[in-house]
């Protein structure tokens, strides 16, 4: 269960919430001089960064999402994992138009162990929502925002919209009232009115000022206690 955006105000400024079952991933915040991500430990005991934002402004995040057939794992020089894409694109080694002419030209699946949808969005503000299976949309609006159901066929995913999970229609609100000025302490308002607690509770909350190449980062729901990453 996670929450992503992007506002394109006068500072482009983009909000993640890691929501998590602690006994299903191990995670960590990790920064480095080029790279800030929450690494998820994987069966080759390597912290991957498959959320988290690059010094020039790429920023990729996966979501949860529930699978279908359609992006099912295979082994083809003509898919490509929406995992090793969102990755590629953290560390710098595809660009944004690079990610698009991908998508554009390869089949995006699954990765073997998880279904996964993602929000990739550089330093433009430009936006690349990719669903495996089901497509693409290219935008760059006043704020885009996914969670873990389809944004680009709804219905697929309807049946599987967990009671009382109002995160998307509570966060397009919030981010529709704001303006040209939306701020980083906006971001974290946003984020803070759709944090999970119990079981899948947000473990790390983060924003990044593309204006000030900075990440301002939470973790616990401790909206109280802000660390903040420089590029």
């Amino acid at each position: 269960m996670c929450t992503r955006f992007v506002y394109n105000g006068i500072d482009k400024i983009v909000g993640f919430n890691f929501d998590i079952d602690l006994s299903v991933w191990d995670h960590t915040v990790i920064t480095e001089e080029n790279r800030f991500y929450i690494g998820i430990k994987m069966p080759d005991g390597m912290y991957h960064s498959f959320h988290g934002i690059n010094k020039n402004g790429n920023v990729g995040t996966l979501l949860y999402v529930h699978g279908n057939e359609n992006a099912r794992y295979i082994e083809s020089e003509d898919c490509i994992t929406i995992s090793e894409l969102t990755e590629k694109f953290i560390k710098a080694e595809i660009s944004f138009d690079k990610a698009l002419d991908i998508v554009k030209k390869k089949k995006i699946i699954y990765a073997p162990d998880a279904t996964m949808q993602a929000m990739l969005s550089d330093k433009k503000g430009r936006v690349l929502i990719i669903e495996p299976g089901i497509g693409y949309r290219y935008e760059q609006e006043n704020f885009s925002l996914i969670t873990n159901y389809s944004i680009l066929k709804p219905d697929i995913t309807k049946p599987y919209i967990v009671s009382g999970d109002t995160r998307y229609e509570v966060a397009k609100e919030l981010l529709a009232g704001y303006d040209k000025d939306f701020s980083v302490n906006d971001a974290f308002k946003v984020l803070k009115s759709v944090s999970q607690k119990d079981l899948w509770a947000t473990r790390v909350s983060f924003v990044y000022s593309t204006e000030k190449n900075k990440v301002y980062y939470v973790l616990n729901n401790d909206f109280s206690n802000v660390f903040e990453f420089q590029f």
